[in-house]
């Protein structure tokens, strides 16, 4: 097991080192912020003082060079418009997206996994039907559709939810967190839910079609036979032996609703990553947005190596796999 998340350890910091290349050079070739930065009527001399201030003088391999050895040390640049270190803006900004995507999350798993069950086990029924419906609905509409639609209904007409903003915050490990408040969990129902619609659906549907293979199959004739209790059938042999896809998808789907929470994070202004880096696209802010891409990438290779060892401890035949190698 330890050869096995050593090696899963260096895959993902080549990965790392080789998303840099490429987010650098992507980020780094485009534009010039100097033109947004400065006033346009500044002479040649001031626009070269400033790009020398800033670095963008030099080279585009000496630059990335530069950003390579510091950013081993955890300097991943200084923002051009709020000077400040780029990683310092996005960890203050961290927890905001975190908990809102954790929010999103839970609700798909708590929504999604047993309506599938439902619709798996209930295949010919009416209700099988309408889940499945909605499934289609929930993969067809556009996010910023449905936000606007939930701001329309539960803010404006109805009045019931609060469509801006975070809400009233507490420090709990060091964090502010807003679900922790009544006021914050009423800001965060409606983001949370339009981030959750499409995961929702893409659960109910990865769960039916596990539940449909794994009904047919012969050792779940035999315990039916034998008489088991459906309860203990239900969570002992078939969930159980379709949550290795599911903890795939969970733990995917969990990483695109960071990095993709931009949409809802704007429609909602909530104050997360996803508001700060249209800001910084807007500006031409690039080790804003560097550092953004670079934490969206890292986070995706810890989610996979947890993924891969939450499959070693649901299969045995992972590690078997693993140690005959």
């Amino acid at each position: 097991m330890i050869a096995f998340i050593i090696q899963r350890v260096f895959q993902g910091a080549a990965v790392v080192l080789a998303m840099s290349l490429i987010v650098f050079v992507g980020v780094y070739a485009i534009g010039d912020p100097v033109e947004i930065l400065i006033n346009p009527d500044a002479d040649q001399q001031t626009r070269e003082a400033v790009r020398q201030s800033l670095g963008l003088d030099k080279p585009l391999w000496m630059q990335y060079l530069y950003f390579v050895k510091s950013a081993l040390h955890g300097d991943l640049g200084t923002s051009f418009v709020f000077n400040i270190p780029a990683i310092q803006l996005i960890l203050q900004r961290l927890p905001a997206t975190l908990e809102l995507a954790l929010t999103a999350t839970v609700l798909a798993i708590l929504l999604g996994i047993p309506l599938g069950l439902v619709s798996g086990l209930n295949d010919k029924r009416w209700y099988s039907r309408m889940i499945m419906a909605g499934s289609i609905l929930g993969f067809s509409l556009p996010t910023f559709w449905v936000g606007l639609i939930l701001i329309l209904v539960f803010g404006v007409w109805l009045g019931w939810l609060p469509v801006y903003g975070r809400g009233d915050t507490v420090r709990f490990l060091g964090v502010e967190w807003s679900i922790f408040t009544l006021d914050g969990l009423r800001h965060i129902i409606l983001p949370a839910f339009n981030l959750a619609l499409f995961k929702i659906a893409l659960f109910i549907r990865l769960t039916r079609a596990g539940v449909m293979e794994v009904v047919n199959q012969d050792y779940i004739r035999f315990a039916n036979a034998m008489g088991i209790r459906k309860a203990r059938l239900l969570w002992r042999h078939i969930l159980k032996n379709i949550m290795i896809p599911i903890v795939t998808v969970i733990g995917i789907e969990f990483g695109s609703v960071v990095a993709f929470a931009v949409v809802t994070e704007s429609i909602f202004n909530w104050p997360g990553m996803g508001k700060l880096i249209i800001e910084s696209i807007n500006h031409l802010d690039r080790p804003v947005i560097v550092a953004y891409l670079m934490v969206i990438v890292v986070m995706f290779v810890i989610i996979n190596l947890l993924v891969d060892l939450l499959y070693a401890g649901l299969d045995p035949r992972v590690r078997l796999g693993s140690s005959n190698r």
